[in-house]
């Protein structure tokens, strides 16, 4: 009689994951087609994966997945590219997207999930901001070229580091005619 409870509570503990796990998802996919529609001023879009040798892959400071660097198209026109990044605060890790111009210059940097009570300042657009006009052969300095947030100190250092990451890593994209 225990077994089968402890069977049940464990079914039912997986199929939570997975259905949290799912509307999650949907969220942050809402999210993005918002951002992409507010950047591009557009009211539809397609976006196409990006895919790479997994030999430059392995060179690259970010690793590129079929689900986390996009073509952003209006019919055949490019009108640029978006990434969906992960960055580390304090214990846990926060959803961010990063949107690039056709010119692989940054439009919009957001965060799209913030998971813990602490250092949400991070996901401020005035501090945003300072990653609009980055191009890809910059790299970032954490409280020089980018501004430090009392509170959100890990976070903050956390995001600039993975930009600094994409943006090396688009670089070397570009460079290998990738994008």
């Amino acid at each position: 009689m225990l077994t089968k409870n402890i069977e049940k509570i464990v079914l039912i503990s997986i199929l939570a994951l997975i259905i949290t796990s799912f509307s999650t998802r949907s969220k942050i996919d809402v999210l993005i087609k918002k951002e992409i529609k507010i950047v591009f001023k557009i009211d539809s879009f397609s976006k196409q994966s990006i895919t790479i040798s997994s030999e430059l892959n392995e060179t690259l400071p970010l690793k590129i997945t079929a689900t986390n660097l996009f073509k952003i198209k209006k019919d055949e026109a490019l009108l640029g590219y978006y990434y969906l990044g992960k960055a580390f605060g304090k214990a846990a890790y926060f959803d961010f997207i990063v949107i690039f111009n056709e010119n692989l210059i940054i439009s919009k940097v957001k965060i799209l999930v913030y998971r813990e009570s602490h250092g949400g300042e991070v996901g401020s657009k005035r501090w945003l901001k300072q990653f609009i006009g980055k191009t890809i052969s910059i790299n970032l300095k954490y409280q020089k070229d980018i501004s430090a947030i009392s509170g959100a100190t890990i976070s903050a250092k956390s995001m600039t580091n993975e930009i600094n990451k994409l943006l090396k890593t688009i670089n070397i994209l570009k460079n290998n005619k990738q994008l």
